[in-house]
């Protein structure tokens, strides 16, 4: 599977969220505002994790009809991935 740029970008903008809840907690900031910031980060895993599962389930679609190989194993795969993401 092919990641661009967009994905990257994705990761790094994620890194930098966690980092600054590093500095909350080293700072000793209030809880609530430290769990909000960990659930942004979790939030924006999650739509990345959902953007290359669908990346992923598309390229299986089009390997099975190119490579005429056993579709419901595919798909399963992806489903799969599908169920581990969340």
């Amino acid at each position: 599977m092919k990641y661009d740029k967009k994905m990257i970008n994705r990761i790094n903008r994620i890194q930098g969220q966690l980092n600054g809840v590093v500095k909350m907690m080293e700072e000793e900031k209030h809880c609530k505002d430290v769990v909000t910031q960990l659930s942004a980060s979790k939030s924006s895993l999650q739509r990345l994790m959902g953007i290359i599962i669908s990346e992923n389930l598309i390229e299986c679609v089009k390997s099975v009809d190119e490579n005429d190989e056993d579709s419901q194993e595919i798909i399963n795969e992806a489903i799969n991935l599908l169920v581990k993401s969340k």
